[in-house]
């Protein structure tokens, strides 16, 4: 099938508060509130035919920039930069171009330009993430499959050969992958354990809401039957170690895989070593060392790809996560001894494809697969931003994938109860009532992935989403 051409005739953006129930604490960031982002796209084939596409991410602060002088205002007003920057490339466009095209021909550029601008290369991949994913939205629906039918038979038209953007991966058969993909029935919620959160009733918060959902890492392991989990570091080795007790105190009877989150809080690779000795020396954390697959992102970003981390990441796999902010950061981390890297929707679906066809590429030619791609959050929302990432990462194949929005957020509370109810209808599993509000329904650990997989567009089900769109601001 040839991937179809088309114009981007015009593209929207809308935001919508959200109000987080628990503080997520993050390195040395905890967040309490932020916008979400929705974009539309409208996008004109050679045939004159049209169709309209849309995607939504959260504008988490102090991740995509961690400077400690921005305001979280500034934070937010760099992605809507990255946004703006994106939506006059992408539209600006004289030919009509495959949705691959419209995405390769403005990645320099776009990097180069928020480069110019002081942005982070992170910053710069949230404006073509989002409007990649509701271009990809619009083309299913007009083409009337679903993400992973549309991916499999290649509509969108990635071509690596005749890009320019992963000369590694020149003589790598892509449409034999894209076709070899078959979408998983479900997938393992792992579960994010933030700074600030309350472990069991010991520490409990003494504001915490009463809204009948839990507050604790113990309540939260009792109501979804959680199996997979994910406690995040700050940094100082006492601190962690100290609290990892606590946490495995609560999950060993329970975790059958924990990853640990680093985000960037230890200074370099020496640094790190340290956690790691007290960690796997530790009787008490025995059990959920031998549980533990990776660490992710241990080292700030400004020192994670300058040195060497084979050492310890021949005694743990190592992920790169933040550090993880352009095409080829992958490449350049695997030289240095890391051997995962994340997928991760704001940084853009076609990243994660590419770098699946990497792990896919370098473990066909390992005795073992040493390389692997592993589903991270940035307290993705129930909605059409949870959903598109849950369709991407069940067509990837992955077996688990971190999900924290159900447990800061009260599933779609703030929103208008016509839009929950056509979710809750439109994806039939995937959503269930309760506790005040239509919210992700998970079950023994596990997601319901099938409502997805068979939904037409990229896990919208029909144009628009069941988005109540005058509910929310347009402002840029």
């Amino acid at each position: 099938m040839d991937a179809p051409r088309f114009h981007i005739e015009e593209i929207r953006f809308s935001e919508r508060d959200v109000a987080l129930r628990l503080p997520f604490r993050f390195g040395a960031a905890t967040v309490t509130a932020c916008p979400q982002v929705y974009v539309r796209a409208r996008i004109r084939f050679e045939n004159g035919g049209t169709a309209e596409g849309c995607a939504a991410e959260m504008m988490v602060p102090k991740w995509f920039d961690k400077n400690p002088a921005l305001s979280n205002e500034q934070n937010f007003e760099q992605l809507r930069c990255a946004l703006r920057a994106a939506r006059a490339a992408y539209v600006a466009e004289d030919g009509a171009q495959t949705a691959w095209t419209h995405f390769a021909s403005n990645y320099a550029a776009l990097q180069a330009r928020a480069k110019a601008k002081g942005l982070q290369a992170l910053v710069a991949s949230y404006g073509p993430a989002l409007i990649d994913r509701a271009v990809m939205d619009a083309l299913c629906l007009r083409s009337g499959t679903s993400f992973a039918t549309a991916m499999r038979a290649n509509l969108c038209g990635i071509d690596i050969a005749g890009s320019g953007l992963a000369d590694d991966l020149a003589g790598f058969d892509m449409p034999a992958f894209l076709a070899s993909q078959s979408p998983r029935a479900s997938i393992a919620a792992r579960h994010t354990v933030g700074l600030a959160d309350a472990i069991d009733d010991s520490d409990a918060l003494p504001d915490a809401p009463a809204d009948g959902l839990p507050t604790t890492l113990a309540e939260a392991v009792k109501r979804y039957g959680l199996t997979h989990f994910k406690p995040k570091l700050c940094g100082n080795t006492a601190q962690d170690i100290s609290r990892l007790e606590r946490i495995a105190r609560v999950i060993d009877g329970h975790a059958q895989l924990v990853t640990l989150d680093g985000n960037e809080q230890y200074a370099d690779a020496d640094d790190f070593a340290v956690f790691l000795d007290r960690m796997l020396s530790t009787p008490v954390l025995w059990k959920l060392a031998q549980k533990t697959v990776f660490v992710e992102q241990p080292i700030r970003r400004d020192a994670a790809l300058q040195r060497s981390v084979s050492a310890p990441g021949k005694r743990i796999p190592l992920l790169i996560d933040e550090s993880d902010a352009t095409l080829d950061a992958f490449v350049q981390a695997r030289a240095l001894g890391y051997t995962g890297v994340s997928s991760k929707s704001c940084k853009g679906f076609y990243k994660s494809v590419v770098n699946a066809a990497r792990c896919a590429h370098w473990n066909a030619a390992e005795d073992k697969p040493r390389y692997f791609l592993s589903g991270e959050d940035l307290t993705m929302q129930a909605g059409i931003g949870v959903q598109q990432d849950l369709a991407l990462v069940g067509w990837l194949g992955l077996s688990h994938v971190e999900r924290n929005g159900h447990h800061y957020v009260n599933g779609l509370a703030a929103v208008p109860e016509a839009e929950q109810q056509a979710l809750l209808k439109l994806h039939p599993g995937l959503y269930e009532p309760g506790d005040g509000a239509v919210r992700l329904a998970i079950r023994g650990g596990q997601l319901p992935l099938a409502p997805l997989a068979a939904a037409p567009g990229f896990a919208t089900g029909i144009p628009g989403a069941g988005i109540s769109w005058d509910a929310m601001r347009s402002v840029y």
